[in-house]
């Protein structure tokens, strides 16, 4: 939690890096919210040091890196166990991303990249080692982000699996 209120221009600036962090300096947020580029970037840093900001991740399209199985796996963890589980199937080899759901049956969501079927069974088998059930798998064609409109700002959509974002109106 954070020990202070995000203001506007916190807002507009974690808007604008949630659109498009790679190609955004500070330089260029400055410009866009007509304040100067070291205040954006002491604002970076502070949002940093209070974990709002807590990273920067890369977009990977699996299918075009040859990874053509990516899959939600759809579990469910025994509640005081979740957390736990939820972090060792993040070490399973093919999962990239495991979130931990507020809710008494599937509650664990992990999605895997595999390279065939043999893949994906093993990776579910490794997740029931675990003690997660696995209730449901389904094969993801497309993901698509969008900031947080309450942070301010233009709505912006961006196909996370093309890289490209659709043109305003």
């Amino acid at each position: 939690m954070t020990s202070r209120e995000l203001d506007a221009l916190d807002r507009q600036i974690l808007y604008t890096l949630q659109a498009e962090a790679r190609r955004t300096s500070s330089t260029d947020i400055a410009d866009e919210l007509d304040a100067s580029a070291s205040t954006v970037r002491n604002r970076i840093q502070r949002l940093e040091a209070d974990g709002v900001l807590r990273g920067y991740h890369a977009d990977v399209d699996y299918e075009r890196a040859g990874y053509q199985l990516y899959t939600l796996i759809v579990c469910t963890a025994p509640i005081p166990e979740r957390e736990e589980l939820a972090e060792a199937a993040a070490a399973v080899p093919g999962v990239v991303e495991v979130q931990e759901v507020m809710t008494g049956e599937r509650n664990v969501m992990v999605r895997a990249i595999g390279v065939d079927g043999d893949d994906l069974s093993r990776i579910g088998e490794e997740l029931d080692e675990l003690g997660l059930r696995v209730s449901d798998e389904d094969l993801i064609r497309n993901t698509h982000r969008s900031p947080y409109a309450k942070f301010g700002g233009r709505r912006r959509v961006t196909d996370c699996t093309s890289g490209d974002t659709p043109p305003h109106g």
